[in-house]
C-alpha cells in the first residue's frame, strides 16, 4: 500500500469522523439516546447506527462501482427525503413516549439505531460513490476506502452519543427534567424534519420532478 493510498484513507477516517455528526445524523440518534439510561448503551448505539450506516454504503457502492453507474439526481433526492420523513416519525414517536417505560431493551435500541444508520446510509450513497470513484482508481481500493470511512462514522457517533447520552443518565431519576429533555429530542426531530422535507422538497426541486 503506498503513501498515497495511506493518505487518501486517513483524509476517508477523518470525513467519516465528520460526517456522523451532521446535523440530520446526531438528531436522529438522539431519539435513541433519549430513551437509555445507561451511558454504555447510549455509547453502543451509535456504533450500530454506525454499522447501519457502513453496511448501506458498502453494498451500494459497491455495486455502482463495479457497474460504473451512478444514482440519479431524483433518486438521489427522494432518498434524501426519506431520511426528512424518518426525523418526523422518530420525533413524534419520542415526544409521545411516557418517562415511566420510555427505556428501550438493549437489543431493540441497537436495532433501531442501526436502522436509522441503514436510512442514512442510503441517503448518502449517491454522495459517497461519487467521491470514491474521484477518489481511488481500482474497486478493491473503493471497498477500503469506503470500510475505513465507515469506521470514521462509527467513532465519531461513538463519541456524540456517548455525550448525548450524559444529560439523560444524569437525570434519570429526576422523571419530570427527564421527560422534558426527551420531549425536547423529539420536537427537534420534527422541526429539523420538516425543514429537511421543505429543503429537497421546493429549494432543491424534488417536488418539480415528479
Amino acid at each position: 500500500m503506498d503513501a498515497s493510498l495511506v493518505s487518501i484513507l486517513v483524509i476517508g477516517f477523518l470525513l467519516g469522523i465528520k460526517h456522523a455528526i451532521e446535523p440530520d445524523h446526531v438528531i436522529a440518534v438522539s431519539t435513541i439516546a433519549s430513551k437509555t439510561r445507561s451511558l454504555w448503551k447510549s455509547s453502543l448505539a451509535g456504533v450500530y447506527w454506525g454499522i447501519g450506516h457502513t453496511s448501506t454504503l458498502f453494498l451500494i457502492g459497491m455495486l455502482l462501482f463495479l457497474f460504473n453507474a451512478t444514482i440519479t439526481d431524483t433518486w438521489a433526492m427522494s432518498l434524501e427525503m426519506l431520511v426528512g420523513f424518518m426525523l418526523v416519525f422518530l420525533g413524534i414517536k419520542t415526544f409521545l413516549t411516557k418517562t415511566a417505560n420510555k427505556e428501550l431493551k438493549g437489543d431493540r435500541s441497537y436495532l433501531q439505531s442501526g436502522m436509522i444508520g441503514f436510512v442514512h446510509g442510503l441517503a448518502g450513497s449517491a454522495a459517497m460513490v461519487l467521491l470514491t470513484m474521484g477518489t481511488v482508481e481500482t474497486l478493491w481500493q473503493g471497498a477500503i476506502y469506503i470500510l475505513v470511512f465507515g469506521v470514521g462514522t462509527c467513532v465519531g457517533m461513538l463519541g456524540f452519543t456517548t455525550i448525548l447520552g450524559i444529560p439523560f443518565v444524569i437525570t434519570r431519576k429526576q422523571r419530570k427534567l427527564n421527560h422534558r429533555l426527551t420531549q425536547l429530542t423529539g420536537i427537534l426531530s420534527v422541526g429539523f424534519g420538516c425543514y429537511y422535507i421543505y429543503r429537497i422538497g421546493v429549494t432543491d426541486g424534488l417536488f418539480s420532478f415528479l
